[in-house]
Parts: structure tokens; C-alpha cells; sequence
């Protein structure tokens, strides 16, 4: 496999992936068969993800051309060829059902949901705004589905719902990248016509609202207090808020926002701020 068929994969997108052990870290439960149980789901996650993420850039291909970065891209440079692409998607696509088929039978169904879903984007529903963002977000729901249904975790609600407005505010924030690309005459998607800086602006500003207030409320739960015999995780929420601040500061000011996954692999406030919300969270339920 040769250095251009690898960044084909977009490995560096995995980090996503890694809501699968999201029911796992809040369960609090970390046996060793359970962590077994939520890394095949994530290597299998991995697998179907880079599937469609050729698929995308399949059909994207005369899009990613007149992209500033995009243009760079394996296909869209011309370094790997369409019939090429099109066998790594099918061996790939196979083997992450076959295999989810053989580990967990529920597993299969949330992939299999997840591919015909982010199928249907790539064929038409991505040109179509709002609906777009939503099934990104979707995804990420579903990495949480599958963890939960290879360890056995019955999932929160709070997590599901979390989970969907933190993926919506970051898939929103991608988009207003790709509106301001449009100011500069470089319109990339056809679903751009539906937003704007204002609208994009706001919505922003909504979800991150709406996923503090979430968190909150979350943190002083009657559930949660009960399951980690605390009342002291609404501490935490200043973690929350400063990671969500930042993510705006990289978005607003800095205007930064194209690529989520590359945000938080480099920014170094960002990471800080992940681990100090993890050590704080995982000392409180341990005091």
C-alpha cells in the first residue's frame, strides 16, 4: 500500500471513531473484556469510514479540483486512479459488514445503517443544507451505538443527545469554512446556497448554548448522581465551555474551521483543555 492509497484511507479522521469507547468511559466499567469488545467496533468503524470517504471523493472529484486544499487530494491530483478507488471501496465496505456480521449482529446493523445513510449523502442528500449537517451528526450517534451494543452498555440519553449537538455545532462550523471559501469565488458545494455567514453565525452560537445547558443539566442529574456518588461534576462544565470558546475563538477570529479532526489533532489550547476535562472528570468520580 503506497503512501498515496493511505492518505486515500484519511487515517487521521479515526480520531472521530473514538466515540465507540464514549459508553465505555461512562460506564466506568473498564473490564478487559469490555475493552476488547469496543476496539473491533472501532477498527471496524475505521474501516466502513474510509470506504466513504472514498466514496465522497468519487463523487466529489470535479468539486475537490477547484478546492484551495482538496485539490491535493489522491483523486482529485490524478495520483490514484477512479478504478482503483472504486476496488479499495468495495474490499473495504466488505470486509467492515462481513466482519461486524461475524463479531456482533447488532453491530452489523448500526454499520450497516451507517453506510447506506452516508451513502444516500454522497449520491444527493449532502447538497441538500441542513439535512447535510444532520447526517454527519447522525454518524457520531451511531459510533455510540456501536460501542454500546458490543459491550452491552445501555447508553444515556444525555450522551445521545450530547453527542448530537457537539457534532452538529462542529459540522456547522465546516460549513461556514465553506461559506467563506464562496466569498472568495470559490464555491465548492452546491449545497452552499443555503447558508450563509449569518445564518451559520447564529446557529453556532445556538448549539453551543444548548450543548452547555445540556452538559449542566447532565452534571446535576439526579441519574448521574446516584451512579458516581457525586454532586461535583457540574465542575467540569468550566472545561466544557472553555473547550467550546476556543473552538469559536478558531472559528470566528482565526476562521480555522475547515477541518475539525486537523483543529483538535493540532491545537494545543484544545488538547489542554480535553485532558484537563478528563482528569477533572475521572478525580471528582474518584474522590
Amino acid at each position: 500500500m503506497n503512501k498515496q492509497t493511505i492518505i486515500l484511507l484519511r487515517p487521521h479522521q479515526y480520531i472521530k471513531n473514538l466515540f465507540v469507547f464514549a459508553p465505555l468511559f461512562f460506564s466506568f466499567n473498564l473490564s478487559m473484556e469490555r475493552i476488547a469488545h469496543s476496539i473491533v467496533p472501532f477498527v471496524l468503524f475505521s474501516i466502513i469510514a474510509s470506504s466513504i470517504y472514498i466514496l465522497n471523493d468519487i463523487k466529489d472529484i470535479e468539486e475537490d479540483k477547484k478546492h484551495p486544499t482538496k485539490k491535493f487530494r489522491p483523486l482529485a491530483s490524478g495520483k490514484v486512479s477512479i478504478s482503483n478507488a472504486k476496488s479499495i471501496f468495495t474490499i473495504l465496505s466488505l470486509f467492515a459488514l462481513i466482519g461486524a456480521f461475524i463479531f456482533n449482529i447488532n453491530l452489523f446493523f448500526v454499520l450497516l445503517i451507517y453506510f447506506l445513510l452516508n451513502i444516500a449523502y454522497s449520491l444527493g442528500l449532502k447538497h441538500i443544507s441542513i439535512i447535510d449537517i444532520f447526517i454527519i451528526s447522525s454518524g457520531f450517534v451511531l459510533r455510540l451505538f456501536a460501542g454500546s451494543v458490543s459491550t452491552g452498555i445501555v447508553l444515556s440519553h444525555w450522551i445521545i443527545i450530547m453527542t448530537f449537538l457537539l457534532a452538529l455545532f462542529l459540522a456547522l462550523a465546516k460549513r461556514r469554512d465553506d461559506v467563506l471559501l464562496s466569498h472568495k469565488g470559490k464555491e465548492t458545494r452546491k449545497n452552499i446556497d443555503g447558508y450563509n455567514l449569518e445564518f451559520v453565525n447564529a446557529s453556532m452560537v445556538l448549539m453551543s448554548g444548548v450543548i452547555i445547558v445540556s452538559y449542566i443539566l447532565y452534571t446535576v442529574s439526579n441519574d448521574i448522581i446516584n451512579k458516581f456518588h457525586t454532586s461535583n461534576l457540574y465542575i467540569t462544565t468550566f472545561f466544557v465551555m472553555l473547550g467550546i470558546l476556543r473552538y469559536m475563538q478558531i472559528t470566528f477570529v482565526e476562521q480555522k474551521s475547515g477541518s475539525p479532526t486537523k483543529i483538535v489533532l493540532k491545537d494545543r489550547f484544545l488538547q489542554f483543555t480535553i485532558i484537563a476535562w478528563l482528569i477533572s472528570f475521572i478525580g471528582i468520580i474518584k474522590l
